[in-house]
């Protein structure tokens, strides 16, 4: 099985990549990954961990599979991986729930899209970064060309998706494109219990933020407060937002878990 989904007690659905082969996306791989995602959504995930099994957490496309097909049936073959590919994306992109993702060895091509569509990315501090599309005559895709832009800048994205060069957690973490690094043999335990932990919280205003912070580089600045006060004011009313108010005021932890997410 390419790909791997368990949903938790708590509600934290464990999405793991285990193909071997430095979990490079073929047909099948991309249509396990939009499984996956489906999985999530129809369980009513409040976090997802995504994660690669073995050295590398995803070196992009199976580049061996598309050499061995040409004209009209390499194109197609493109367009259903990435058909697959982004609709999981989309999927993760839509939740409630928070992604977090743990990169360790190398993300590459769509691997770098999936690390990046992270709302929190852990890095094994041997990690290391590369756009890879342009080295062999490709245009990126996985979101890669919407999200490093906004992680790290248009300047830093273009040097990146040109050059291909390659960078090292250290430097990912001072860009923005990685959130926090930590030891290899910490990684999947750091980026686990920091899904629990999301998986404690308000699901209803984590989707509210995710949204709002997506949506924040293509809306004007009046068009965006506005957004943000519709928000605020519906999380005000919803039953994680009296909990928290009310959690707050009698000084003790808040129980989101047991409130209705909205």
């Amino acid at each position: 099985m390419r790909v791997t989904v368990e949903v938790d007690g708590d509600g934290v659905a464990r999405v793991e990549m285990r193909r071997g082969h430095g979990n490079a996306i073929d047909l099948a791989m991309a249509g396990a990954l939009l499984h996956a995602a489906r999985e999530c959504e129809r369980a009513g995930a409040r976090a997802v961990l995504l994660t690669g099994q073995g050295r590398s957490f995803c070196v992009g496309g199976d580049l061996k599979e598309f050499a061995a097909l040409s004209g009209e049936r390499l194109v197609t073959h493109l367009t259903d991986v990435t058909d697959a590919l982004h609709g999981a994306l989309r999927i993760l992109a839509g939740l409630d729930a928070p992604l977090v993702t743990a990169v360790q060895g190398s993300a590459a091509g769509a691997g770098l899209g999936l690390a990046a569509a992270g709302d929190l990315c852990f890095a094994a501090s041997d990690a290391g970064f590369t756009a890879a599309y342009t080295g062999i005559g490709y245009s990126p895709d996985a979101g890669v060309s919407w999200s490093l832009p906004r992680l790290v800048g248009p300047r830093r994205a273009m040097d990146l998706l040109l050059t291909n060069r390659r960078i090292q957690a250290a430097e990912a973490l001072e860009m923005g494109l990685v959130s926090r690094i930590v030891a290899p043999e910490r990684l999947y335990e750091e980026a686990a219990e920091a899904a629990s932990a999301l998986a404690c919280g308000a699901t209803g205003a984590y989707g509210a933020t995710r949204r709002l912070v997506a949506g924040a580089l293509s809306a004007g600045f009046g068009e965006h407060l506005d957004a943000e006060a519709r928000q605020l004011a519906a999380a005000a009313v919803s039953a994680e937002g009296r909990e928290g108010v009310a959690a707050f005021l009698a000084k003790r932890r808040p129980d989101f878990t047991h409130a209705p997410v909205p």
